[in-house]
């Protein structure tokens, strides 16, 4: 008689592209779990290797190099991924950009303790590279020209995302029917816990972290936050965010946080920003447009809005 295995949750947890990923997997044998778990992990560490900005000889280092000079032939993964961030970049109007990474460590290091705010004649000078109109895309030679010299790519803002989806496919496709794949806060997830009720998920309370002020009931779907409480300068008594407006180069100012659902975590990651750098009103509205996604703001008066299909406890 063949004993009847009772299905569990299986969890690993990596420093990967930078952050914390978090693999959950629930199946009924923890070695079965762990060799699937691994595929996952080593999906993830062959996305770093395109998309780092940490290894010279990455495609996203090849394409920056060759800003103002020549065109870069890259995998056709990663053109998708730069065409489908220029499509963001044009929804929300550049408060998305993939250029971003053309702001100069040296006007917001948020790992290094500041004391005053950038001058304003320097935070406008930063901010004239950072335009996704300056890239340039040819499918047909699956090539990527960045036309203003200065200006470079970073997938900050959507690469964890992307990692997300793509370690949940190969799980997906390797059999596991319910899981959790955490990049560092963007959530992909799907299936349900072993008893068959749907995940649980927090909504973290800006003020405090680690506690959620509400929590959802999830089955498949993805979710990401971007919070001023993430990392952060405090100047003359005032928080600044990591967030910056791309615009204007200065920290994004009057809301806490920003929590996108939607039906992938490249796509709720992408958002995230955006929607904050908008604002309340005009992220909202956005949001209301598209289908199949959700969101909750917190403003800097803890004040909670949210997209009216949207439900939470």
């Amino acid at each position: 008689m063949n004993r009847q295995l009772n299905p569990s949750v299986f969890n690993q947890v990596r420093r990967l592209m930078g952050n914390c990923f978090s693999f959950t997997v629930v199946a009924e044998d923890e070695q079965w779990a762990n060799d699937r778990i691994q595929q996952a992990i080593n999906e993830v560490v062959r996305i770093e290797k395109l998309l780092t900005t940490f290894d010279e000889n990455s495609q996203t280092n090849q394409i920056n190099r060759s800003a103002g000079i020549t065109s870069v032939c890259v995998d056709e993964e990663v053109f998708d991924l730069i065409e489908r961030s220029i499509k963001i970049s044009e929804l929300t109007q550049g408060a998305f950009d993939l250029t971003y990474g053309s702001l100069d460590k040296s006007l917001w290091n948020f790992n290094t303790q500041m004391t005053s705010l950038p001058k304003p004649e320097d935070a406008k000078w930063a901010v004239k590279r950072i335009n996704y109109k300056y890239l340039e895309l040819d499918r047909k030679n699956l090539s990527v020209y960045i036309k203003h010299e200065g200006t470079r790519i970073g997938f900050g803002g959507i690469g964890k995302g992307y990692a997300a989806d793509r370690a949940r496919q190969v799980l997906q496709n390797l059999g596991v029917k319910s899981g959790i794949v955490n990049a560092s806060g963007d959530l992909a997830l799907w299936g349900s816990q072993p008893n068959g009720e749907a995940w649980t998920i927090g909504i973290a309370d800006p003020e405090h972290k680690h506690l959620p002020f509400a929590s959802m009931a999830l089955h498949n779907v993805a979710i990401a936050t971007s919070g001023n409480y993430e990392k952060f300068i405090t100047i003359s008594g005032k928080r600044y965010s990591h967030n910056i407006d791309p615009r204007t180069g200065y920290p994004v100012q009057g809301i806490k946080s920003t929590t996108i659902l939607g039906p992938s975590a490249e796509l709720a990651d992408a958002m995230a920003t955006p929607v904050t750098v908008m604002g309340v009103k005009q992220g909202l509205y956005l949001i209301n447009q598209l289908k199949d996604m959700a969101c909750i703001i917190i403003d800097d008066h803890d004040q909670v809005y949210h997209s009216d299909n949207i439900q939470f406890s």
